[in-house]
């Protein structure tokens, strides 16, 4: 998206436009046999690490790339774009890679970020439970201190890239009676004895980005504690959501451009009673206010892109930013791919385009990393305190 490079370097300019180029050429040209196959996305997190996108949160002290958060947008939109069951599991990896280096402790960061931004470990970010999703402090899963370390137990569900990460960030109860205060963060490789993940589950969108199940009755070091400090992981999930909501809206941008880009190439070239179906007032009119739409998300994106940004400096949170991003650009998309996809018609509803792929994988981002009820939420608590 062009507006989205105008903010940026030239440097940077480039690093975006390398990866929308490879985006355009390799990820979207497997995008539909992934969503037809669910298979994961294994070779195409494979080749984004080559070009360093596996590192694209992380700072060049980390051996990532240094990207401005600006910058992470426009990479995040192009990945999605072209695939968004990718930049699915890329950014799940961005939310373990983003807890270690937002909560860890330094032997945590030298031990895991160097693989993790050079794409040979995958990460996964293990916060949500069948009773504890908008409300963390609910959660069930315990790590109880033992002679030895820690014995954690319990579950979570829909973690995207649980089953097959070589490492879970997984947040747990250490203090019950603290409530928010009494959760902690631990790192977990894969391998672990008393780790276990189901099948991937059956979703409507985003195939090949897989969510799964996971149970733990492990026996952990003392040095598996994040940070190695109890009752910090909510601060550092909240922190690493707040990083994640702006990469959901990075997600919708890139998906609903592509929806719109389409929607106007179609109604260029469908005929209809001897003329173009863009000569028609209707579409014309349903046309602009795509347009407007997706230009107004793309500027409340970078407005939390740019506090992001400043945040390295000031240490200022910027969760209301974040919270609008998220809320702005998820319900702008679903918007303008539902739009995108009537104006094609019968068409739209068919395999054979990609509409009803962009659909399906674009619901999705109006629940995960909070839900659109809960964007309001902290929205509103911010207008009223």
């Amino acid at each position: 998206m062009q507006s989205l490079l105008d903010y940026l370097s030239d440097e940077e300019r480039a690093t975006v436009t390398q990866v929308q180029r490879y985006a355009d050429d390799v990820l979207a040209s497997s995008a539909a046999a992934t969503d037809e196959t669910s298979h994961f996305v294994h070779a195409q997190l494979q080749g984004l690490a080559v070009l360093g996108v596996m590192g694209a949160n992380l700072p060049e002290a980390c051996s990532g790339a240094g990207l401005s958060a600006p910058a992470l947008l426009g990479v995040v939109a192009a990945v999605a774009g072209a695939c968004g069951s990718t930049a699915s599991a890329l950014t799940a990896h961005y939310l373990a890679t983003d807890s270690i280096l937002l909560g860890g402790t330094d032997a945590q960061r030298e031990d895991w970020l160097p693989r993790a931004a050079a794409g040979e470990v995958l990460g996964a970010f293990a916060l949500t439970e069948p009773t504890a999703g908008s409300e963390p402090a609910d959660m069930k899963t315990r790590a109880a201190k033992t002679a030895d370390g820690w014995h954690l137990t319990g579950s979570k569900c829909f973690i995207s890239n649980g089953g097959v990460a070589d490492f879970l960030i997984v947040y747990a109860n250490t203090a019950p009676k603290l409530g928010n205060r009494g959760i902690s963060a631990f790192l977990v490789p894969k391998g672990t004895t008393g780790l276990s993940s189901g099948k991937a589950e059956r979703t409507m969108g985003l195939k090949g980005g897989h969510v799964f199940t996971l149970g733990f009755d492990c026996r952990l070091p003392h040095d598996a504690l994040l940070g190695g400090v109890e009752g910090q992981g909510f601060k550092t999930a909240m922190r690493v959501l707040d990083n994640g909501r702006i990469e959901v809206a990075a997600m919708c941008l890139g998906i609903a451009a592509k929806a719109f880009e389409a929607a106007v190439s179609y109604a260029k070239q469908r005929i209809i009673g001897n003329e173009p179906l863009s000569n028609r007032q209707g579409i014309r009119w349903q046309l602009a206010d795509m347009q407007i739409d997706l230009n107004a998300a793309i500027l409340v994106a970078l407005e939390a892109a740019r506090q992001r940004q400043a945040a390295h400096h000031t240490g200022a949170r910027y969760s209301l930013a974040a919270a609008q991003a998220k809320l702005q650009c998820s319900e702008m998309a679903g918007r303008v791919t539902d739009a995108a996809l009537q104006i094609h018609g019968g068409y739209g509803y068919t395999r054979d385009f990609p509409l009803e792929r962009y659909a399906r994988d674009v619901r999705i981002m109006r629940i995960y990393e909070g839900s659109s009820e809960i964007q309001r939420n902290i929205i509103a608590a911010h207008l009223l305190a």
